[in-house]
């Protein structure tokens, strides 16, 4: 809390952590940064601070953490303890063994421990213990990269500054745009597996999917359209006709080269409305060029996975909850510009 000011630096730890959970509730209900940084007497940088820890780390990641050793801190684990812990963390996901959640986290992992052998460790005391048995922190899945380098310096030194020189000329509006899918059984973020080992996680149950098409620009405005089908060129030219609905001027709308966005009858659509939209296409495998892409990755990190669906508007309905919200956000979505693949869409 070095970045207090005023009173705030003989803050009790429990006042403390009530003003950063205050402070991030403020900022995730549409209050501006430095509006909330008055509010409760901190520096912005604390607030910038406090808002980064909780979205790579949620609540836990703002709470006060007490000082010295906790009970059984001290203890260790035998080797034959060792290996039995670490040996179901690699069998099993946490909810095979009566815990909650698809992922191994270090917490988990303690409340393993405490289950099995009444030991309490800290996190990073866990953490040593993982990092000892050659387990690293990784996502449960890959994704196959063919990237054109080649491709990727033209986008950047001379399509994309064409794209925006054009737009600017115009008068035009440029948006970012992906569509991405959700599922009942969706398991998203890290879990501990072996090292060069990637963990699986397999899914049993019905399961449903809701897919979702949104847009965003740099001036913090996002557009989305949520949908049962597959994604598909007739889903395409609709979320198109949505969008120039918005818009008294042109659209110029980035998009992956998926095939329903390079399709004839979404081709057929654009040479109609000529006037109002174009779509301008990404390289090859380049998904980190579209800052839309965090949106996704936000999304699914936002929907609540503490219940399997019933049926499938609970996700439809939880989905378009979170665009609504971000849709009064404009400070987060301008934040999707932010990071360090797609900060060049913002230099001049």
């Amino acid at each position: 809390m070095s970045d207090l000011v005023g009173d705030g630096r003989t803050w009790s730890p429990d006042v403390q952590e009530a003003v950063r959970l205050l402070a991030v509730s403020a900022l995730v209900d549409g209050r501006d940064r430095a509006e909330v940084a008055a509010l409760f007497r901190v520096s912005v940088r604390a607030v910038d601070n406090w808002w980064t820890r909780w979205q790579t780390g949620g609540r836990d990641a703002l709470l006060s953490r007490p000082r010295g050793r906790r009970v059984g801190e001290h203890q260790v684990l035998s080797e034959a303890e060792q290996a039995a812990v670490r040996q179901a963390v690699l069998d099993h996901p946490p909810s095979g063994l009566g815990l909650s959640g698809q992922l191994w986290t270090r917490a988990l992992t303690g409340e393993l421990i405490f289950k099995l052998y009444r030991i309490r460790f800290t996190e990073p005391g866990v953490g040593k213990y993982l990092k000892r048995w050659g387990l690293t922190f990784q996502r449960p899945d890959k994704r196959a990269v063919g990237q054109d380098a080649e491709a990727v310096r033209l986008w950047h030194e001379e399509t994309w500054p064409a794209i925006r020189t054009q737009a600017k000329a115009e008068n035009g509006e440029v948006l970012f745009a992906d569509q991405g899918g959700v599922r009942s059984d969706q398991v998203t973020g890290r879990t501990w597996g072996e090292r060069g080992r990637t963990p699986v996680v397999h899914r049993i149950g019905n399961r449903f999917s809701v897919n979702a098409m949104s847009a965003i620009s740099t001036k913090g405005r996002m557009y989305f359209m949520v949908f049962t089908e597959s994604f598909d060129s007739k889903v395409m030219c609709r979320f198109l006709d949505r969008l120039v609905g918005h818009f008294d001027r042109k659209v110029h709308l980035v998009v992956d080269r998926h095939s329903a966005h390079r399709s004839k009858t979404v081709r057929t659509r654009l040479a109609e409305h000529e006037d109002q939209i174009a779509l301008h296409f990404l390289p090859s495998y380049s998904l980190e060029l579209n800052p839309d892409e965090l949106v996704n990755a936000n999304l699914k990190r936002s929907l609540p996975h503490t219940h399997r669906a019933r049926n499938q508007g609970e996700p439809a309905t939880e989905t378009r909850r979170f665009f609504h919200h971000r849709q009064r956000q404009p400070h987060i979505v301008r934040g999707y510009f932010g990071g360090s693949h797609v900060r060049y869409i913002l230099s001049e």
